[in-house]
This record gives structure tokens, C-alpha cells and sequence, in this order.
């Protein structure tokens, strides 16, 4: 059994199959194209005409592709090779897992199937016209299956796969980051309550997965207000100085760090803690209130206030916990709403009848799908990230076939999980009101993004016109520099396309032979290597891309050095210009007058959010690079850890003060470091000292 973890998973092109046993797949036909009668298709949209288009439209005119004819096996022609007509022919009736692969070898679509053959024949089939089928089968140069034992295994397996390819045509959350969590150290002496994105940390129970990382702070602050753990990081509490910091003097903390409290009284603490995340809200809210009490019984009015605070704030987040109170049992229960290409889906979980909470998620890529092929996709997204798993999960009706799915669940939990689509009680009114919340979620959705759809438009337009631009500024391209006196400098390039950031085609550039702070020489090497590889036909699409505008962080001197780089090159002409920061301002080539946009205009908000982007990804960047240096530095001489192992434990604990930090239980925890010469590593680390 392949084991299972989180992963962005998708069937977003499962083939529409019978659901009766033996018959065909049935789907609209595409239409044969008489000979002679094929008509050149339409010159797409270009530039602004395509960025006003409506979503869906835009959606449908990217898929369109001009039918080919079908040859005698009834296959489409999408310019199939032989060696693929081959593994076609071959492919096994059995369960498992296909990847679809283009020229390249890059994956581009995961799916399982209970009987492999049908299923991945009817991709190059007539009976399926959906168009991005058609765009999908026009991009395949070979298929690689998989077979499994059974439908569930092949879940686990494709949802590991989909996390190690990331396949463009899976469905996928919108946002792709792992799930926030409320962790709690129990490992440690005094155990930390934290916000985390991870979860592989042994003694260590976790809390979640939530929606909203806003609101898991929200709740850690009125925790941390009413139980006063520590927030400090690292495995020991306190700071290398032996001083209690703010904290301990504004009432936030019992300050462990210096004796103010001992391991067991702290260890009461943290159970409530627990306790409180776990729904068991009651016991501090007596405790509080009896608090409240006897403080103004003995007139210590100001201690009163506290506790009274203390208590309204554990209420309120109480009753935002506890909205409902049903005789359902444990039980989550999923509303789903699909429209075009997104959908969105609702969760509300009840723990002993309480709805504890309710989370809200929109996925993308869903066009053509079924009910059942989007739930199936979001399940194996949610479940595989969140180590609590109810008994029973209830489905919206139309979600009918769904024994894979409590198959998979049922391995998950490690016993039975219970798929349910209501057909009555309270159990079905609870379904229908998590969809009609799906519901609205997804209308409240499109409205936002056709609002952010015109900002973005307008800003484009206002750019072209302020700037003089030949065309649209549809693929904007801004580049910064960061450094500390001269050392570790490093370069940033950021992307926007029709106005969004375009993230995979992030880069980032170690300088290379400037001495000294140079950011006007810096800015020339890095435009000189960007469009350098663009010359000799880099294969990445980040720099086969031909930018609409280029922008600089600076004023002049960037602006003239991005120049002379691109000069030297003798590349066609790029619009570039640079944005000074302190002012604002816009310089132009050939132009001594900056450019001033009004200050709240959409085109200079768009410039200050690509500017600040690059800033954010060179900082990063430049921050990285300084650790490294100084893990280098630390990890000399250290016995049995050479590169390998140094990038493992930089990996791992991310920053050199949790490494530092890091307990030998932790070290031990290290992917690919023994045991023993973690022991080691350890006993020298606290024998030297951190330096």
C-alpha cells in the first residue's frame, strides 16, 4: 500500500463513464469535419480585447482547438505517434494510475481508474467532446500506468504523484500551501502553542487543519492572553541573557525562562490548552468567572478586570467554536458548488453534535467535471493533510458512487469511515445548508474576481497610456537588489501576466564578481543574464518570454544600466523604466522629468505591488544566502557532516537559531542524519557553545 500525504490532488479530466456496468462512456460527440469544409479558426482575441473578456469566455476561447478527422479505431486525431497508438493497444483492464507526459517528459495530467484501459483509451476517443479533452489529448507524447490492487490504493498513489509533479490539468485549491495548523510541543519541557504549516514533528500534537490562518492567530492571541504560555521559539525558553522579556512584565507570560514557574504547574497550563482546542471550553470558563469573583469580593478590582476580560474573550471565541448544537453525533459534513471551471466547497465539522467550526475552500481547474470527480478530489486534498478524521462524512445527494472515497478515508482513520448522501432528517438539512453556503461563497467569489478583473484592466490601460507603450503591458517583468554592505548581494526577478503574479516564473541571481555595494553594476549583471539566456533560446519558459515592460527598482543610474545591459546584448528594443522609491517616481528613457502618477491611480498601485513583490522574493533570497554562510561557518570542523548533511539540517530547521536551538531529540529527527552522529553533533554543538 502506497503510504499517503497532502497533496494538491485532481481528477479534473476524469472521462465521463457509465454508470451502468458493460456500456460505452457516454459523452456529446464531437462533430466529424466534412472534407474540404474545414475552416481556418478565428484569430483569438489579443491584448486588452482578451483581458475584458468575461472569465468564462476567456476560458472557452483558450480550450478551442480545431477538430482533427478520426482514424479507424475511432481515435481523435491529435497528431498521435505510433509508439503511443502502441501503449494504447497494451494497456492492462486493470486498477492503477496513468501519467500523461508531453514531449518533454513533463507530467501533465494524474489520474486512477478502476480499469485502466477504458478509461485512458477514451481520452483520444470521439464520444468525449469536452474541449479540454481535446487540449489535453493534443499535448500527450506518452502514457505511463501504473497498476495497483484496488481502486483506493491507486487514490494514495495519485495523490502522492499529483505532489510530486504538479501537473497543470489536476484540479487544485486555489491556494496551494499546506493547510495551518495549531501545534502543541509536548516534546519539550515547556512546550510551545504555535502556529505551524507542518506536521512531521514527532511529540507533537497538532490541532486543525483551518481555512483561515487569520483566525488561527486570532485564536493563539486570546489563548495565549488566558493561559499566558510561552511564545517564544526554539525547544528552551528564554533568550541567551537569562532576562524575562516583555511578555513576562505585561502579564503574557509565567516567564519559565527564569524559574517564575515550575514543569508541572506549566504542564496544567498547556492541558488546558488542549483541552480548550479539543471543545472542552466549560472548566475555564468556571475557573475564570469563580476568579472574577472572589477578585472583587476582595476588592482587587483591577485583577477582576483581567480575569472579566479574560473570560469574555474565552467566550467569544466559545461561541464562535460552538455556533450549533445537533443530535448528529461526530459527523463532518461537505457542501459543494460547482460553476464553470471553479468551484467551492464548505466543511462544517461536528464533534458530539457541537459544530466546532466551519471552513471554506475554492478549487480551480474544474471544468467539465462531474459533482462526484470534484468532491473525490477535494477529499484526498483535505483528508490527506488533516490527522482528525470523524467516523462519518455526509455528501451532497448527487455525489452517488463514492465507495472509493470511504475506502480511502477508512485507511486514513484506521477503521471504518462511513460516506453518507442524506435523503432525509436533520442530517440531509445539515447538507443542504453547507451547499447553499458553497453556494454563496462561489457568487461572492466571481464577484470579487470580476471587480479585481476591471482593476486589473484599468491599471494596464493606464500604464500604456502613461508610459507611451506600443501595446498592453500584459507580461511585466521588475527585477531589485539585495545586499548588507556589499556581501552576499543577490538579484530577484518577478513576473505579472494580465496583472497577476505569475510565481513559477520567479527567479533569483547570486551576483557574481562586484566588489563592494554596487546595486547600479548589479542591476546590469542581472539584465544581462536574463536576456542573455533569452538569446541563446533558454528552454525555461521564464526567460523565453518576451516582456511587455521591464521595470527597475531606482532611479536613473538603474535606469541606464538596465539599459546599456540590454544595448550590448543588441536585442530588440524592451520598454523598461524604473520606479525610484522615495518619491515615487517613474523614470523614463530619453526623459530628464520623472513621471509622477496620482498617487491612488491603479497603474501606480500596480508598480508599487511588483516593485514590493521583487523587494519581498530579494530579501528572501538574501536572508537564505546569509545562513547558508553561516551554517558553513558553525558546521567547520563539526565531525560526520559534510554538504549533504549541511543542506539536510538547513532544509529541515530552515534558520540557523533553530538549529541552534534545536533539542537532540530534534536533531535526531533530521532527514538522513543517523542517530548517532546527531548524538555527537549535539554534545559538540552545546560543548563549543553557538558561535
Amino acid at each position: 500500500m502506497v503510504s499517503s500525504g497532502r497533496v494538491a490532488r485532481s481528477s479534473s479530466l476524469a472521462p465521463r463513464e457509465s454508470r451502468t456496468p458493460g456500456r460505452a462512456p457516454c459523452a456529446p460527440r464531437l462533430r466529424r469535419v466534412r472534407k474540404g469544409a474545414h475552416r481556418p479558426p478565428r484569430r483569438p482575441p489579443s491584448g486588452l480585447a482578451r483581458l475584458r473578456q468575461p472569465p468564462a469566455r476567456r476560458a472557452q476561447a483558450a480550450l478551442r482547438r480545431p477538430s482533427g478527422g478520426f482514424d479507424a479505431w475511432g481515435y481523435a486525431s491529435y497528431g498521435m505517434r505510433e509508439n503511443l497508438e502502441g501503449t494504447l493497444a497494451g494497456l492492462p483492464s486493470k486498477p492503477g494510475v496513468y501519467v500523461f507526459r508531453d514531449e518533454q517528459g513533463d507530467a501533465l495530467y494524474v489520474g486512477k481508474a478502476k480499469s485502466l484501459r477504458p478509461r485512458v483509451r477514451s481520452y483520444f476517443q470521439r464520444s468525449d467532446g469536452r474541449a479540454t479533452i481535446a487540449q489535453l489529448a493534443d499535448r500527450i507524447a506518452d502514457v505511463e500506468v501504473i497498476v495497483t490492487r484496488n481502486e483506493a490504493e491507486a487514490l494514495h498513489l495519485e495523490q502522492n504523484l499529483v505532489k510530486r509533479y504538479r501537473p497543470p490539468f489536476n484540479i487544485r485549491l486555489r491556494d496551494d500551501k499546506s493547510f495551518p495548523y495549531i501545534a502543541v510541543t509536548l516534546a519539550d519541557e515547556f512546550p510551545r502553542v504555535m502556529f505551524t504549516r507542518e506536521r512531521h514533528r514527532r511529540g507533537t500534537v497538532y490541532f486543525g487543519p483551518y481555512a483561515n490562518a487569520k483566525k488561527v492567530r486570532e485564536t493563539l492571541d486570546v489563548l495565549n492572553r488566558v493561559f499566558k504560555f510561552r511564545p517564544c521559539e526554539g525547544p528552551r525558553p528564554g533568550r541567551h541573557s537569562g532576562i524575562p522579556c516583555l511578555d513576562f512584565h505585561i502579564d503574557r507570560c509565567f516567564a519559565p525562562c527564569v524559574n517564575e514557574i515550575s514543569a508541572e504547574d506549566y504542564g496544567e497550563i498547556v492541558e488546558g490548552v488542549i483541552g480548550f482546542l479539543s471543545g472542552d471550553t466549560a472548566p475555564i470558563q468556571r475557573e475564570l468567572d469563580a476568579r472574577m469573583q472572589d477578585a472583587a469580593r476582595d476588592e482587587r478590582f483591577e485583577e477582576a478586570a483581567r480575569y472579566r476580560n479574560r473570560l469574555f474573550a474565552i467566550r467569544h471565541l466559545a461561541e464562535r467554536q460552538a455556533a450549533d448544537k445537533r443530535a448528529v453525533g461526530t459527523v463532518d459534513v461537505i457542501g459543494l458548488a460547482v460553476e464553470g471551471d471553479r468551484a467551492a466547497v464548505q466543511v462544517f465539522p461536528l464533534r458530539d453534535g457541537r459544530m466546532i467550526d466551519r471552513y471554506g475552500f475554492h478549487l480551480e481547474n474544474v471544468v467539465d467535471q462531474d459533482e462526484l470527480s470534484v468532491l473525490e478530489a477535494f477529499v484526498v486534498e483535505y483528508y490527506g493533510a488533516t490527522p482528525s478524521i470523524p467516523p462519518q462524512v455526509l455528501v451532497p445527494v448527487g455525489t452517488q458512487g463514492t465507495e472509493a472515497i470511504a475506502e480511502f478515508l477508512s485507511e486514513r482513520r484506521g477503521s471504518r469511515v462511513e460516506v453518507r448522501a442524506p435523503s432525509r432528517g436533520e442530517k440531509r438539512r445539515l447538507v443542504e445548508l453547507a451547499t447553499e453556503n458553497a453556494r454563496v461563497a462561489l457568487e461572492a467569489d466571481s464577484a470579487t474576481r470580476e471587480a479585481e478583473r476591471l482593476r486589473r484592466v484599468t491599471a494596464l490601460e493606464q500604464l500604456r497610456e502613461c508610459l507611451n507603450l506600443e501595446s498592453l503591458p500584459l507580461r511585466i517583468e521588475c527585477f531589485d537588489v539585495s545586499n548588507i554592505q556589499g556581501e552576499s548581494i543577490v538579484a530577484s526577478m518577478v513576473v505579472f501576466v494580465d496583472g497577476r503574479s505569475k510565481n513559477a516564473h520567479y527567479r533569483t541571481f547570486a551576483m557574481r564578481g562586484l566588489d563592494g555595494q554596487d546595486d547600479v553594476g548589479a542591476i546590469r549583471e542581472v539584465i544581462s543574464r536574463r536576456f542573455a539566456r533569452a538569446r541563446e533560446g533558454e528552454p525555461d519558459e521564464s526567460f523565453s518570454r518576451t516582456p511587455n515592460l521591464v521595470v527597475v527598482d531606482g532611479g536613473r543610474g538603474q535606469l541606464a544600466a538596465a539599459l546599456a545591459a540590454m544595448d550590448e546584448l543588441d536585442l530588440p528594443r524592451v520598454a523598461v523604466i524604473s520606479l525610484a522609491k522615495r518619491e515615487e517616481e517613474v523614470f523614463v528613457p530619453g526623459s530628464a522629468v520623472p513621471i509622477r502618477l496620482e498617487l491612488h491611480s491603479p497603474a501606480l498601485q500596480l508598480l508599487q505591488r511588483i516593485r514590493d513583490e521583487a523587494h519581498r522574493v530579494a530579501l528572501r533570497y538574501h536572508r537564505q544566502k546569509r545562513g547558508t554562510k553561516s551554517m558553513e561557518t558553525i558546521f567547520e570542523g563539526l565531525p560526520g557532516v559534510g554538504p549533504a548533511r549541511r543542506r539536510a539540517i538547513l532544509r529541515h530547521f530552515g534558520s540557523v537559531e533553530r538549529f541552534l536551538d534545536a533539542s537532540q531529540e530534534e536533531l535526531e529527527g533530521v532527514p538522513g542524519l543517523p542517530p548517532k552522529t546527531a548524538r555527537t553533533l549535539y554534545a559538540q554543538l552545546h560543548k563549543a557553545g553557538p558561535s
